[in-house]
């Protein structure tokens, strides 16, 4: 892997390692926020959605009735409170390439780091993989954080 292949972000959160990689997977649709620049298809997009376990998908929702949508994400890895894994789409014009996020859940002083590693930027068109070092994951892990704090 090139210089610049990958990007880190990582956020602490006050809850054990299974809890954070519940909320984290599970109530998604309730932390990640809508917007133009965070959707794929954002003139379709009513949620997002991780289905549980390796095969699953990351889907941004595109129709509330049924639930489907664009699948962006294909998990590969499912260890409850330690490691998610999945491939990473970027668009669905072919030929797109497929890139792979990694997000470990690791026990520290009063809680956990969540550490999230999206791998293989250098495989995309130089203009999103800036956006994606420099906005995108950092962006998505201050909604995380800020949503584990007023969670009841």
């Amino acid at each position: 892997m090139t210089e610049g292949a990958s990007v880190t972000a990582a956020v602490d959160v006050a809850v054990d390692p299974e809890t954070a990689f519940d909320v984290f997977t599970e109530e998604i649709d309730a932390w990640y926020q809508r917007g133009p620049h965070s959707w794929r298809f954002p003139d379709r997009a009513v949620g997002i959605r991780c289905e549980p376990g390796v095969g699953g998908r990351l889907l941004e929702v595109h129709d509330e009735a049924t639930g489907e949508g664009f699948a962006f994400g294909r998990v590969t890895v499912w260890e409850p409170g330690r490691r998610l894994v999945y491939t990473d789409l970027t668009s669905s014009a072919p030929p797109d390439p497929v890139t792979e996020v990694e997000v470990r859940f690791e026990a520290a002083p009063g809680g956990t780091r969540v550490t999230l590693e999206h791998r293989g930027l250098d495989l995309l068109p130089p203009d999103v993989a800036a956006q994606k070092r420099k906005y995108g994951w950092q962006t998505m892990f201050a909604w995380f954080g800020e949503y584990m704090e007023t969670r009841a």
